[in-house]
């Protein structure tokens, strides 16, 4: 049974982690969300993101909320790697 929870949450922890670079990346291209593909990234990603911004501090134009998520999803699969 443990096996089977470490594996889960490897799992979605590397699902949300290439999930939130590919907003990353979307947003250098279409910023506003206005695809398909883009609008499901950011649903899927924003409920995730919004409480990390609200807790940096303001850096004008530059949003580190993803990086740190990015951070934080990295150590939990480097956790649950063991």
């Amino acid at each position: 049974m443990g096996a089977f929870v470490a594996n889960f949450i490897n799992l979605l922890a590397l699902a949300l982690w290439i999930l939130v670079f590919g907003r990353v990346i979307v947003s250098f291209v279409d910023p506003a969300g206005r695809t398909a593909a883009g609008r499901f990234l950011v649903q899927t990603t924003e409920p995730l993101l919004a409480p990390i911004r609200r807790a940096l501090p303001r850096t004008g134009m530059v949003d580190f909320s993803p990086l740190v998520l990015m951070l934080v999803l990295g150590a939990i699969l480097s956790v649950t790697r063991l």
